[in-house]
């Protein structure tokens, strides 16, 4: 007979604890809050009544229901006033001593059949539990920051836990409108387990100093669409916090990718903890506020010094969705566009994808029937590369083999004028390597658009060591001109987007392989609890898992990283000929 849930005890009243009371008083529970002090149970009912009265202002919440909610809800600072619960969820700081001793005394205090949760994000739940007569009714139940909004809860089980405790804490948890998954215990468990590494990886780039923050941060918002950066995501999680999520995962997994960056450790010491403290990787205009106010590391609005070259007319290689994307792109916008081909007819074939693109666009409303012929009479097909000859910008689009790019780029240094700027879109070959094949590799750049062009607004613009600084100008004037968002990166693998990415990616494939969770539990965790417009094995799917894997082996062939080594599942996956939606079938079958 499953368990009556009706008074719930939270021990902990900080920003996670204070948000969980919420949702419970919320559902109608009855709710017994315990803190150390009386200053944090002060703090605590604080975040209550702010994140409640903006509930209020904003209709989510009648002024009558936030009172009877503010009712439910009683505070001590004595743990037996607990005794009474059927269900207590501890929410204090990750230390597994702390945790342990809360556990161990509570073990003497509440009922025999009450269920004791901890909402560590990384600690182990076994650990935890042996400090008490009952672990198995011990659970790991992991809310996800801000409780209020995020849906996902993690419901975690120890070899000891008993199957009828997960079943009633998941029922308690699809009550408080949540999306539970049940996994093992294990570091991090699914979401910080991917995330994480991800987030750590972002601040090894910046402590590189290969792309500023500002950049690692747009990159991922506009090329993946995810709801922050991962720097600006690290501020508001606490950069305590992360480093002790980090430290977790790697003493468990002894694995180099979730050592937390030197940096990380520097910044705690120097009391810049993120948003909480008021500073971070940025600098809000107080404690707690997501406000971001300039300070000395602020990109400066004043133009470069360095002049950018004139672009009139622009070449475009390539007749592949992007190459059609970027010519479009390019006409829309004023300019001239010549689009090389291998063959007439394959040039003319690409102009009609751009003719279907605009008036697509045409029918949707968002372009007139006068720029559309405008936008169509300003391109002009090609096959020599002679054709090429006056034009100020050359951008290849060629297929992702190093050998084809290098030809193109060799016969493109025969014709092409003095001052032409010549760009690859390649999203992880290095840029280097084909400028090499030219004698003018100062002219030579990575002008890496997104897809579908015409919508994605990133670009990443790629320095190589020999860029002239006026071909990076003048890329990034281009950019801006063509209503982009551009980001600076050095010639490594990946650049930005896809060297966090893929690893990302590829650790979600493991994930999977070592049978820890399905991959729709794996989907559904990063999409509810991280926001992530898609989860890892839908992406997969859409990118294609030939290209996904190839990029990953360019990440370790680069960084010889143990960790960026490809999934044997993603192999063999790729060997059976399952490459995503465009064979049918991928990590999942499509009709």
């Amino acid at each position: 007979m499953a368990r009556e849930i009706s008074t719930v005890g939270v021990v902990g009243f900080g920003t996670m604890g204070a948000g969980i009371v919420e949702v419970l008083a919320r559902t109608g529970l009855v709710v017994k809050v315990v803190e150390v002090d009386a200053a944090g149970v002060e703090r605590g009912l604080g975040h209550l009544e702010h994140s409640t009265a903006r509930a209020v202002r904003r209709g989510k919440l009648t002024a009558e229901e936030s009172a009877a909610l503010h009712a439910r809800v009683s505070t001590s600072l004595d743990l037996h006033t607990l005794a009474d619960c059927d269900l207590v969820i501890e929410a204090v700081p990750e230390s597994v001593e702390l945790k342990a001793g809360i556990f161990q005394r509570l073990d003497d205090i509440v009922k025999p059949d009450a269920i004791i949760a901890s909402n560590t994000s990384s600690l182990s739940i076994t650990e935890i539990g042996v400090h008490t007569k009952r672990p198995g009714k011990v659970v790991g139940l992991h809310f996800f920051n801000p409780t209020q909004v995020l849906k996902l809860v993690e419901v975690v089980r120890t070899v000891v836990t008993e199957p009828d405790v997960i079943t009633d804490v998941v029922a308690f948890a699809e009550r408080l409108g949540k999306s539970p998954v049940v996994i093992g215990d294990r570091a991090g468990f699914i979401a910080n387990a991917l995330l994480f590494p991800y987030l750590n990886h972002a601040v090894k780039m910046l402590e590189s100093k290969y792309a500023t923050r500002e950049d690692l941060d747009a990159a991922m918002r506009y090329g993946c669409g995810y709801p922050m950066g991962p720097l600006a995501l690290l501020d508001l999680i606490g950069l305590d916090t992360a480093y002790e999520i980090l430290d977790t995962m790697y003493h468990q997994s002894r694995n180099r990718l979730h050592s937390p960056a030197p940096l990380l450790k520097q910044m705690i010491t120097a009391g810049l903890l993120g948003r909480k403290s008021g500073r971070g990787f940025y600098t809000y205009d107080g404690p707690d506020s997501p406000v971001v106010v300039d300070d000395v590391h602020t990109p400066s609005e004043v133009d470069s010094a360095v002049q950018a070259r004139e672009v009139q007319r622009v070449g475009v290689i390539g007749t592949g969705t992007m190459a059609t994307g970027i010519a479009e792109v390019f006409a829309k916008r004023g300019y001239d566009v010549v689009l090389r081909a291998r063959g007439l007819d394959k040039a003319e074939k690409a102009i009609g994808a751009v003719r279907k693109s605009l008036e697509r666009a045409v029918s949707k409303g968002k372009l007139s029937e006068a720029d559309r012929d405008a936008a169509l009479n300003r391109i002009s097909p090609a096959v020599e590369f002679v054709d090429l000859a006056d034009c100020d910008l050359v951008v290849e689009a060629v297929a992702e083999e190093i050998g084809i790019k290098k030809e193109v780029f060799a016969a493109l240094d025969e014709v092409c004028k003095p001052g032409a700027v010549l760009a690859t879109t390649t999203s992880s070959l290095p840029v280097i390597e084909v400028a090499a094949a030219t004698s003018r590799p100062a002219d030579v750049v990575g002008l890496h658009f997104f897809n579908p062009a015409q919508v994605m607004k990133l670009v990443e613009v790629v320095e190589t060591i020999a860029t002239g600084a006026d071909v990076v100008a003048t890329a990034r004037k281009i950019c801006l001109d063509l209503g982009k968002h551009p980001v600076h990166c050095g010639d490594v693998a990946g650049f930005i987007v896809n060297a966090l990415l893929f690893p990302y990616l590829n650790d979600a494939v493991r994930m999977l392989e070592a049978h820890y969770a399905e991959a729709d539990d794996i989907d559904n965790a990063m999409k509810v609890g991280c926001g992530l417009p898609m989860g890892p094995f839908a992406l997969l799917d859409v990118v294609g898992l030939d290209v996904s894997l190839a990029i990953q082996r360019t990440l370790y062939n680069e960084f010889r990283e143990p960790g960026f080594a490809p999934a044997p599942l993603l192999e063999h996956l790729v060997t059976a000929g399952r490459l995503g939606r465009k064979t049918g079938k991928g990590f999942r079958d499509y009709s």
